[in-house]
């Protein structure tokens, strides 16, 4: 065989085996491809809320969730929806249109007393301050002038639940009536800083409250904290900054009169069909958690500068004061675990249920999503230590991380 030859089929055997090769590669790719899951999925948030609002704009801009999501073999959309409070987003869950949803305690406690299919997934936002409020001419500057007068609070949500355990560490009574108060419902937090005609007062998220307070002249009595506002002229003293007696009663304390958490909420069926994207969804929000807790809090609120109309110095407030950012993780915990059985109780007193929890039934509500927020916890880098879980000085309660069941002792 001439040289010539011998080239000419090296040639065609490279080609060949080339082509083999390319083929093996690309069908491989294509096995790849096919075993990927399209999904979309719905996300409830409530941005003009506290932490959710900037950290689920971080996920959104970044794509966090489809990145995580797309590491544990999905090519994920997400249509992510703003609610302006936790009722028409419960609405949607519980009819099957949502697939994570984010809300607080009350709303919570009221699905898991129904036995809805409901499991709680991580901490959406806590800590969050909720003020009484009233116009800068109000007589009424301390819980006991509200007597007889009318009150604005979210009727089923938090605000209300807030007024009640005020009322009960203050006045010895969670009930309204038993001091002839009367309450509005106020499901719109911008309207209800206004202190509209025919209203006395009103229990304000911060956000709305700081807005009113610097374009309306809108003052504060007391804190969900359990610390006076300027308005406040009573028992205590007068002025802002002091730290009522009363508060120390509370089954919340240090938390304040209220402990306050929001959930990110999962379906059942997500969770059993697709658990990975539970594990991705939590991955995506501690990694927005994480980054921001180390930014400057004024920066980190510009993210929900469209929603809480705030400049940086006065969004920073609402940011310095959120347990995801003084903790920079999500995880639940025991502490948190026991917002909903101390505030189920509460609603017993306020008449919102008939009985309050059992620990085997909040233990319940997260059980499905434990394993799930561990494995995500690992992945990203097992923050915090045992050590972090149960810090006697921090200044939220903690406790065991809610996959670490055991250790949660008994509750009754």
């Amino acid at each position: 065989m001439t040289t010539e030859n011998r080239n000419s089929v090296s040639r065609r055997r490279f080609i060949a085996t080339a082509g083999a090769a390319s083929l093996a590669l690309a069908s491989s790719g294509f096995v790849r491809a096919q075993g990927r899951k399209t999904l979309k999925v719905s996300v409830g948030r409530q941005p003009w809320a506290a932490g959710n609002s900037p950290v689920t704009k971080y996920m959104m801009d970044n794509k966090t969730f489809e990145r995580f999501a797309g590491d544990a073999g999905y090519d994920l959309s997400v249509d992510w929806r703003d609610y302006p409070s936790a009722a028409p987003q419960v609405e949607a869950f519980v009819s099957g249109n949502l697939d994570f949803g984010m809300w607080g305690n009350t709303p919570i406690v009221r699905l898991v007393a129904q036995n809805q299919p409901i499991q709680i997934i991580s901490v959406g936002e806590g800590h969050f301050r909720f003020v009484l409020a009233t116009r800068k001419d109000s007589p009424i500057r301390n819980v006991a002038d509200l007597k007889g007068k009318t009150v604005g609070a979210l009727l089923g949500g938090d605000p209300y639940n807030v007024l009640s355990q005020m009322l009960r560490y203050e006045l010895g009574n969670p009930d309204p009536k038993a001091f002839g108060i009367t309450v509005v419902n106020t499901p719109t937090q911008a309207q209800a800083a206004t202190i509209p005609s025919g209203m006395d007062a009103a229990v304000l998220i911060y956000p709305a409250f700081l807005k009113a307070e610097k374009e309306l002249g809108t003052v504060g009595i007391i804190n969900s904290f359990g610390y006076t506002e300027a308005h406040y002229k009573g028992p205590a003293g007068e002025g802002a900054g002091i730290l009522l007696p009363s508060v120390r009663k509370s089954a919340f304390y240090p938390d304040g009169f209220y402990l306050h958490r929001s959930f990110w909420i999962g379906s059942r069926k997500i969770i059993e069909s697709d658990p990975k994207i539970v594990t991705a969804f939590v991955m995506a929000q501690q990694d927005a958690v994480a980054k921001l807790s180390k930014e400057d809090p004024g920066k980190v609120s510009e993210l929900a500068r469209k929603y809480w109309e705030l400049p940086p110095e006065l969004g920073a407030k609402v940011v310095e004061d959120d347990v995801l950012f003084k903790r920079g993780w999500c995880w639940p915990t025991e502490g948190d675990a026991a917002a909903l059985l101390e505030t189920s109780k509460s609603m017993v007193d306020g008449k919102l249920i008939t009985k309050p929890l059992t620990w085997d039934q909040v233990k319940g509500a997260f059980a499905m999503a434990a394993p799930l927020d561990k494995a995500a916890y690992e992945k990203t880098g097992r923050v915090p230590d045992a050590a972090g879980f149960h810090d006697k000085n921090a200044k939220d309660l903690r406790g065991a991380p809610v996959w670490d069941m055991q250790s949660w002792g008994a509750r009754t």
